[in-house]
């Protein structure tokens, strides 16, 4: 830049700049209106190099901005997967630190009970009576002998789909039961509470509920085949519930574990012995109620450990002790004890099910991709369900997909929605299919599911396609755009094995088809009112600039133009003939673009039809033209047409089909140019 233009730049630059006063000084100095021209020039030059300067800048960190939000999408995945982290962490310690005040408050209760030995088993019961005067209809709780007063209070049950208060109850917790008596309105004497519900310790796992206020200090008890849901007075009588009922159910399954140790025989019994030497191979096998050890440990709290597992969404460690117990039982037989304790398990299988359905719904955030459904997809086809689990992931990606195609702004031109829209849906397509791939790796049977889905995926993106292109009337080089660069992003999934350009036309042709044929009644109609206003004359372009851009779009169709120009700026053509081949052949392009084997008769019919209007008109000007001089420019434009336009036309059909096009060749057959009689009026073929 010179100097001149570095010190105009610097003054413009400075932040004390007054345009005013600059314009004013500068009116004052120039000696007329030529001095002013060359100021507005410099200072338009300098703006020009500006925006350049702005426009490099902005190409050369336009890879970074890409690359940039590339990373920012990464990264919100991944700080919803490590929210979803911590939240696990979070509900683990708490249940740690219960687990911890559990274990210290057995401690209490022993020293208590060294301490207070005076509190006898009949003083229980006794308070226990007293107690359940007061319950219409529990006079026969008392029958169970051994059966005491554990902890008693007052709760509001609300209800668990909308979490509305429902009615107020009283709990009796007692040492192999729980019993929920629900408040009398009309009291009658003493009695103040009827009869709801009665459950064994062993039938229900107690939950607690994290407090969302106004919901708080609430637990939940989930039995079969539902679950209810309680809130207590204030969060320490909430913890006292927590505790003693988690401490009550310990306690019994404890006594149980001794008492079934009490009676196994401590002294081994020996089998009578055969005097008879051929009674050797008829010993009696042991029975099968001993044959089947469930006093394990790990066994008897099995059903347990799952209800944490589940609460604590540790959904690999629930599977683990499935498949361990499965695999000690596996040859055991089918006893009484071990149906009873097949059937408290399948209750946990049931609720792990219904947590791992929950965590692949499209109620759940869609966000981190298919990925993110790995988990629970695994441990579901673990459990056997491979088939509900590839239902559930499928639906899951249909509508991450629908929701991210609904997202995406229709804003700008078309060809631009239509690249985004492409680059969406395929990516979530690949995506989906490598993920499904090595989820359902040894499930082959899930693959024809994925086929079907994928092809009603396909035709959500065409519904959402033909709207925007075919629906809002694009001219047909957009339309034929937006197509080709579909089929591009169709062509990709041919790396996975998975082809659905067959599924793409399907889809697809009919627009297809009815866009074509709208354009082409365009294209008839335009040639006919040029035709109505023909006056056979020489084409003018008047500029050599205006020849050299006909001479170089010809070209580029592929026809021979040079023999038709003449001197100067004239053409040896009528306009009327040179802008149908132009349009012609546009048509041709881009209705190849858009060519499906099923549109293959409709292209060439459309060609026919189109081609057909023009040599019908110079064959009606040559016969009824009577001036000689006409009838031979009428007959250049004619051989023109026949030997020129239509070879180059069955040429490039025939290159973009790989089909020759009969009807074509038949119709440039039926046309050859005619000669001309100068003495005569008429033409002769």
């Amino acid at each position: 830049m010179s100097e001149t233009g570095n010190r105009l730049r610097k003054l413009l630059e400075s932040p004390n700049f007054d345009p005013q006063s600059y314009v004013k000084q500068l009116s004052q100095q120039s000696d007329g209106d030529r001095d002013l021209q060359e100021h507005r020039q410099k200072i338009q030059t300098l703006a020009d190099e500006t925006a350049q300067n702005l426009k490099k800048n902005v190409y050369k960190n336009y890879r970074q901005f890409i690359e940039t939000a590339k990373e920012i999408s990464y990264l919100e995945s991944e700080m919803y997967q490590l929210s979803h982290i911590l939240t696990e962490q979070k509900s683990i310690m708490e249940s740690i630190t219960q687990s911890l005040l559990s274990t210290d408050k057995d401690e209490t209760s022993k020293e208590m009970q060294a301490a207070f030995p005076k509190e006898t088993e009949e003083l229980k019961q006794r308070t226990l009576t007293s107690l359940l005067e007061k319950v219409e209809g529990a006079k026969n709780i008392m029958d169970t002998p051994g059966r005491h007063l554990v902890y008693n209070g007052d709760l509001v049950e609300f209800d668990v789909d909308n979490m509305s208060p429902i009615q107020k109850v009283h709990a009796f917790l007692m040492n192999d039961c729980l019993l929920i008596a629900t408040w009398l309105p009309n009291r009658r004497g003493a009695v103040k509470y009827k009869y709801n519900a009665l459950y064994d310790l062993e039938s229900f796992a107690v939950v607690n509920v994290k407090d969302n206020p106004p919901m708080k200090d609430m637990f939940k008890i989930l039995m079969f085949p539902d679950s209810r849901i309680f809130q207590a007075e204030n969060s320490k009588v909430k913890k006292e519930w927590l505790e003693i009922l988690d401490e009550t159910k310990k306690n019994k399954a404890s006594k149980e574990k001794h008492k079934q140790e009490e009676e196994v025989p401590t002294s081994p019994v020996r089998a009578e012995v055969s005097t008879n030497p051929f009674d050797v191979e008829d010993d009696e096998p042991v029975d099968s109620e001993d044959g089947v050890d469930l006093s394990l440990e790990w066994i008897q709290e099995l059903p347990e450990d799952l209800d944490v597992c589940i609460a604590q969404r540790d959904f690999e460690g629930a599977v683990d002790l499935l498949d361990k117990l499965n695999e000690y039982l596996r040859d055991q037989p089918v006893t009484p004890k071990v149906k009873e304790l097949r059937a408290k398990v399948d209750e946990r299988v049931r609720q792990l099910t219904e947590v791992l359905v929950f965590e692949l719904s499209p109620d759940r955030s869609l966000r981190g991709g298919p990925k993110a459904t790995r988990r629970a997809v695994s441990q579901l086809i673990r459990l056997g369900q491979s088939t509900k689990a590839c239902e559930l992931f499928l639906k899951n990606r249909a509508a991450a997909v629908q929701t991210a195609i609904r997202q995406l702004r229709i804003e700008g031109a078309t060809l631009l929605y239509i690249h985004k829209l492409c680059n969406i849906f395929f990516t979530s397509l690949l995506e989906t299919a490598k993920e499904f791939e090595m989820d359902f790796a040894g499930n082959t049977g899930c693959y024809s599911a994925f086929v079907v889905w994928s092809r009603s995926a396909m035709a959500m993106f065409v519904d959402a396609f033909s709207k925007q292109v075919f629906d809002s009337k694009e001219s047909l080089s957009t339309a034929a755009e937006c197509v080709k660069v579909a089929k591009e992003h169709c062509q990709q999934l041919t790396e996975i094995g998975l082809d659905l350009t067959f599924t793409l036309q399907s889809l697809l042709v009919k627009d297809v088809r009815a866009a074509l044929q709208s354009y082409k009644d365009i294209i008839i109609e335009a040639t006919k009112h040029r035709n109505s206003e023909e006056m056979w004359r020489r084409m003018n372009l008047m500029t050599p600039e205006a020849l050299a851009k006909l001479k170089e779009e010809m070209r580029s169709c592929g026809i021979s133009f040079q023999q038709y120009t003449g001197d100067d700026c004239w053409v040896n053509l009528s306009y009327t003939v040179v802008a149908f081949t132009k349009q012609m052949m546009s048509f041709l392009e881009e209705g190849l673009k858009l060519y499906f084997p099923e549109l293959h008769m409709v292209l060439l019919e459309s060609l026919r039809e189109i081609i057909l209007v023009a040599v019908q008109h110079v064959d009606y000007s040559l016969r009824c033209e009577q001036d000689s001089e006409k009838k031979s420019f009428i007959l250049q434009n004619a051989t023109f047409l026949h030997d020129t336009v239509l070879p180059v036309v069955e040429r490039r059909f025939e290159e973009g089909v790989g089909k020759p096009a009969k009807q074509l060749q038949d119709l440039r057959k039926s046309t050859r140019p005619v000669r001309i009689n100068p003495d005569s009026t008429t033409s002769l073929v």
